[in-house]
């Protein structure tokens, strides 16, 4: 038998005397950078209604100053995603154990990808999105960009040069080049060490000059989000504003019911931590629409929930590439908008090829602003609705973008706290099984006693203690 002891809470075994309670500083705490982004959002807002009027000062004068610091973000966002990655597969040391959470990673990301599309669908069918609309379609015109095909997604995820895809931020490459420099450092052994060594540095580095940056969030937020309510006033919201709240509504309805149920269920995590944790992150990719530039927050945020640092640093570039949640959720109520202002009726068949489409076409969409409009190109075409429809939402693709991309950015962090805690969850059973087999156990099997007598049964049992990663107490298993 295992005895074991823990203190009580607040036991000095050096003294039986109550402690003194510390003095209380008389200094006023600053708000917390949550509460500062909160402030400069409802600001901006207000500043936007009252610079309707004069549209022009806000774009020209104030949005300026939102795209330096958008700027900052993605100017460090290529080297932390990159550096982070290769810290994650040199920690982990196993190119199956990446391989394995690279797996999971987009299983689901594709599944709840088909969820927030179903969704979508449902939401502007059941509430009639497009209808009582009279807006005029003879004279709609859009320019749609060139879609690539399946083939054509897959031969660009690998680039033909290192550098050109830091320079133009394409985090698909991105990724695929930091995995092979992390396999390659794991490779080398003892010689990959220095290289190693250098990467951590950097990554340091990175870290202090994003953390600089982040200080300057509450100008940035303000900046931008101040000419966005000043140039889409009531008069362009108002007659689409059925779609808008459609769109939100989904939004809202996809994260309070897939994601809390998904860290519930699988993590064990209550979801008001989770989005209390998520709320600064959230308020940023409401603000800025980008979900590249959101990641600084995001990895901050899900470390806070326990993610260890090499599961978060590969699980959220991977989603801000191919995590498009929201997005989905928007081409769902966009599809059936348009079809229904031209009086197209979608069928069953049609609505889910949407979906599969959809899901599909989420690999390789970059986490930038617009790229949303691009997928529903491809929705569109695939189903057979005028594309021309499209520009009845351009004038309010950057309010819906804003929700969107605040559901893309939740749902990375909901996945990398998923697969973090499977990952956590396979590792403990690893470890009690090799425990087991160190220590084999011999079972007296109970044969029956002819002559009436009793049996003598012997087990042995092992009482194993599996700490956890955050140092709480851990737990016994018995194995017998």
């Amino acid at each position: 038998m295992i005895l074991r002891w823990s203190e009580p809470s607040g036991f000095d075994p050096d003294s039986d005397k109550r402690r003194t309670p510390m003095p209380r500083e008389n200094k006023r705490k600053k708000p917390s950078l949550t509460v500062q982004i909160t402030i400069s959002l409802l600001i901006g807002i207000v500043a936007g209604i009252a610079m309707q009027s004069i549209p022009d000062i806000a774009e020209g004068y104030v949005k300026p100053f939102g795209t330096i610091y958008l700027n900052l973000i993605k100017m460090i966002v290529v080297p932390v995603v990159v550096l982070s990655i290769i810290q994650g597969i040199v920690s982990l040391q196993d190119v199956r154990k990446v391989g394995s959470i690279g797996i999971k990673t987009i299983a689901f990301y594709l599944v709840t990808t088909a969820i927030a599309v179903t969704l979508g669908l449902v939401a502007a069918n059941l509430l009639q999105v497009g209808a009582g609309y009279t807006l005029g379609t003879e004279a709609l015109t859009y320019e749609p960009a060139e879609p690539l095909n399946l083939m054509d997604t897959l031969v660009n995820i690998f680039p033909s040069n290192a550098f050109q895809p830091l320079a133009d931020a394409t985090m698909l490459q991105v990724i695929v080049i930091a995995l092979f420099f992390g396999f390659g450092i794991i490779a080398v052994g003892e010689k990959g060490v220095p290289a190693k060594n250098v990467v951590d540095s950097f990554a340091e580095v990175c870290f202090k000059i994003m953390s600089m940056i982040l200080k300057l969030s509450p100008i940035g937020v303000f900046a931008l989000i101040c000419p966005v309510v000043a140039a889409n006033g009531p008069s362009v919201l108002l007659p689409l504003l059925k779609v808008i709240l459609v769109a939100y509504a989904a939004y809202v309805a996809h994260m309070v019911l897939t994601y809390s149920l998904a860290v519930k269920g699988f993590a064990g995590l209550s979801p008001l931590r989770f989005f209390r944790a998520m709320s600064e992150p959230m308020l940023f990719a409401f603000s800025s629409a980008s979900s590249v530039g959101t990641l600084p927050f995001n990895m901050d945020a899900t470390q806070q929930l326990g993610a260890r640092k090499e599961v978060s640093s590969f699980v959220l570039p991977l989603g801000a590439t191919i995590n498009m949640d929201g997005t989905a959720i928007y081409q769902g109520v966009c599809a059936i908008f348009i079809a229904q202002i031209f009086g197209i009726e979608l069928t069953i068949a049609q609505q889910l090829t949407i979906i599969l489409t959809a899901t599909l076409a989420s690999i390789g969409t970059a986490g930038v602003p617009g790229s949303g409009m691009i997928m529903l190109t491809m929705v569109l075409e695939t189903v057979g609705l005028p594309v021309e429809g499209i520009a009845l939402v351009a004038g309010i693709d950057r309010i819906l973008d804003m929700g969107r991309t605040t559901v893309n950015i939740t749902g990375d962090a909901t996945c990398t706290i998923v697969v973090d805690a499977w990952e956590k969850r396979r590792e403990r059973k690893k470890v009690a099984a090799n425990l087991a087999a160190n220590n084999p156990v011999s079972h007296a099997a109970p044969t029956p006693n002819r002559r009436g007598g009793g049996v003598l049964i012997i087990q042995m049992s092992y009482l194993i203690h599996i700490g956890t990663s955050r140092g709480s107490p851990g737990s016994w298993v018995q194995v017998s």
